[in-house]
């Protein structure tokens, strides 16, 4: 068991034989009373996200996630197969596991998938990703490089916002945490 003095981002804590992960805490000590630590959690199985505070010394249980390097391979129905890096063992994952990464995810990218007890429980991506631009409308003669977006279809069928002057066949670099646009790659 270990105390609330442990609690550092991104550690899995095991509450009532549901898996929580820390998204962000602080340590707070009021001038008056005890010390305390308020945390946001999110569930890694429904994905709720809760906040929660503990006293401090409070003992909490930290579970252990072997997070490990995978490739993804394709999509199967509901279901996305991926290659183990190490072992060359192929993990099939449920697609509501998968979640948001399936609109940042092309064949042969490199993810990695936390795993609790050979259980896959998410996918992470990199911060950002590079993809094509497959459709969008074209800009209107007026058009500048400030000002005003448009919606934009890439490669794996999710849709952005970017800015008007792009064009089909562009490259763009993706945030894969909100699906925000960062900026044009050039090859």
């Amino acid at each position: 068991m270990a105390s609330t003095a442990d609690i550092k981002n991104g550690i899995v804590l095991n509450i009532d034989g549901a898996l929580w992960t820390i998204i962000e805490f602080q340590h707070v000590k009021p001038g008056k009373g005890g010390a305390f630590v308020r945390t946001k959690m999110k569930n890694l199985m429904t994905g709720k996200v809760v906040d929660k505070t503990y006293n401090a010394g409070t003992k909490i249980d930290i579970t252990n996630v072997d997070r490990r390097d995978f490739q993804y391979l394709y999509n199967d129905g509901n279901e996305y197969v991926f290659m183990d890096k190490t072992n060359y063992e192929q993990l099939s994952v449920p697609e509501v596991v998968v979640g948001d990464a399936k609109n940042f995810m092309l064949e042969n990218q490199d993810v990695q998938i936390a795993l609790h007890e050979g259980t896959p429980l998410y996918v992470e991506l990199p911060a950002s990703v590079v993809l094509e631009i497959t459709y969008t409308e074209p800009g209107l003669q007026g058009d500048r490089s400030t000002g005003g977006n448009k919606p934009a279809t890439v490669e794996t069928g999710f849709e952005i916002q970017v800015p008007l002057f792009l064009e089909i066949g562009t490259k763009v670099k993706v945030d894969t945490r909100d699906g925000s646009y960062q900026g044009r790659v050039n090859d």
